[in-house]
């Protein structure tokens, strides 16, 4: 069975090893052993120095509709060895299991039509039992959520760092369902710059200055900064209600709920943290708060002005009606973790606004993530990135896993596709297998009609969100270390007589 899809209409997911090295595929199987034991190339060795080029750049092009950036729908492989505790189990079996986003009748289609391939050898029979070393490829057909159509404005450039105003709903770094909707691909894409190091991480809902070094050494120098606190970063946000004119500082521990949806709260199991908060204006509804973070947890910022009793006006978590009647404050929720997780997630159901939060309801149906233990406060001690469907845990780099994101703005969210009917007559049509609809390059949506398939997203629809969804009133102000000090201008929304 020939391999599927044409060359230049796949991309092809690096997945990344334990020290963000590039796994390569093996050598193709050359034989078997005696009495039909199943050969097994060893792995090869792994490349240092992973990074996105051309040919990652050139898997698909945007497109701009109603003050949104769009991604034209392509084939991507997500790869992966197997893992340890795949050994011994049957393909069956790890897909029924661990990967139940997916009905088995989506697998055995993959199959059939030549998208999973074990070794560089397609997949025939799902019963065949994974060993160690195997590899296995998943070609899918990748979706992109829209994000804000607001151009990245560059506000410093030289020869060691990269500095950029970070539009609201954009992600860093490639993860979950982004990959082409991302700080660093648009970069790359639309201004020429690759190969760039990322210091540090801003949630995907707040905006604002966003540093990168160009180098290996100036990154190894800000990240040296990082580890001696020496590094000074300040936010700005608007708040419910009118907040205390005098200083305020938050110290709650915070504790991670679930990775999955991205919800944290106070707890005294939680990790320590502080926060200084100092009132900036007051419109007689909402104030104007200036944050200063003094650790970088998860959310913290928004954690704790929710314990105080002022929310950012359009956080779509911490200031939902889930919470309770005070929404939070004061640590009174009045519900257990998997009630409040339960309350939320239908809040934005009925609002058809899971999208705002970048997960669908077939994240809500796989399986991967354990329950928090109580004071982890990173992705690698909770659910795995799923090679297979292509979901990422937050808060890990696409190209180095274990790399922990220490900001307390940070969340990203995966997601993979819907359960569905499979027509299995339409897999032997080679042009089922290219790209969707045409690649002219225009702007907008029209002509781009063509279905895969085997892709629920293909026959899905989905209410976009509007521009105004796509912002919430948290914006990274100024961001100073040792020797450098970037800023950004203030958003209109903080202006002391903005209405909305």
């Amino acid at each position: 069975m020939a391999e599927p899809g044409p060359g230049p209409s796949r991309a092809r997911e690096e997945e990344p090893g334990p020290a963000g090295k590039e796994e390569e595929a093996p050598a193709p199987k050359k034989r078997r052993l005696a009495g039909g034991e199943r050969y097994v190339p060893p792995p090869r060795k792994l490349n240092t120095g992973v990074s996105f080029g051309a040919e990652h750049f050139a898997e698909t092009s945007y497109y701009f509709e109603g003050g949104l950036r769009k991604v034209r729908p392509y084939y991507f492989d997500f790869r992966t060895y197997c893992k340890g505790r795949w050994v011994g189990r049957s393909l069956l079996h790890v897909f029924g299991t661990e990967f139940r986003a997916q009905p088995l009748a989506y697998y055995r289609a993959a199959a059939r039509a030549g998208r999973l391939r074990l070794n560089e050898e397609p997949v025939r029979d799902l019963d065949i039992v994974l060993k160690n070393n195997d590899f296995l490829r998943n070609t899918v057909h990748r979706h992109e959520p829209p994000v804000t159509a607001q151009p990245i404005r560059i506000l410093a450039e030289d020869e060691e760092v990269v500095v950029v105003d970070k539009p609201s709903s954009l992600p860093v770094h490639p993860c979950g369902r982004f990959r082409h909707n991302t700080v660093i691909f648009i970069l790359g894409k639309e201004h020429g710059l690759r190969e760039l190091h990322t210091l540090h991480r801003l949630d995907r809902m707040t905006s604002g200055v966003l540093m990168f070094a160009k180098t290996a050494a100036v990154s190894k120098r800000i990240d040296e900064q990082v580890r001696q606190r020496q590094l000074e970063k300040e936010y700005v946000c608007r708040v419910v209600g009118e907040f205390p004119e005098h200083e305020v500082v938050c110290e709650e521990p915070i504790l991670v709920v679930s990775y999955k949806v991205g919800v944290c709260r106070v707890d005294p199991k939680g990790k320590p943290c502080q926060t200084l908060f100092q009132r900036l204006s007051y419109n007689g509804s909402t104030s104007v708060v200036r944050c200063l973070p003094r650790t970088g947890r998860t959310h913290q910022i928004r954690v704790h002005l929710q314990f105080l009793g002022h929310p950012i006006v359009n956080d779509p978590i911490y200031n939902m009606e889930a919470w309770g009647p005070d929404r939070g404050k004061g640590g009174k929720i009045g519900k257990t973790d998997e009630e409040l997780l339960k309350a939320l997630v239908e809040e934005h159901r009925s609002k058809q606004s899971l999208e705002v939060l970048g997960i669908g309801e077939e994240d809500l149906n796989s399986s991967g993530e354990s329950k928090d233990s109580g004071n982890s406060g990173d992705c690698t001690k909770s659910a795995e990135a799923d090679p297979i469907n292509g979901n990422s845990c937050p808060g890990e780099d696409e190209k180095n896993p274990k790399r922990l994101v220490k900001d307390p703005e940070r969340n990203d969210v995966a997601a993979c596709p819907l359960n569905f009917d499979i027509n299995l007559e339409m897999l032997d049509k080679d042009k089922e297998l290219g790209l969707c609809g045409n690649q002219d390059g225009q702007t907008g949506e029209k002509g781009w009609e063509e279905k895969d398939p085997l892709c629920v997203e293909c026959r899905t629809s989905r209410r976009d969100p509007s521009p105004k969804e796509l912002v919430m009133f948290l914006h990274a102000l100024r961001y100073k270390g040792a020797d450098f000090e970037y800023c950004s201008s203030m958003p209109e929304w903080a202006t002391e007589d903005w209405e909305e």
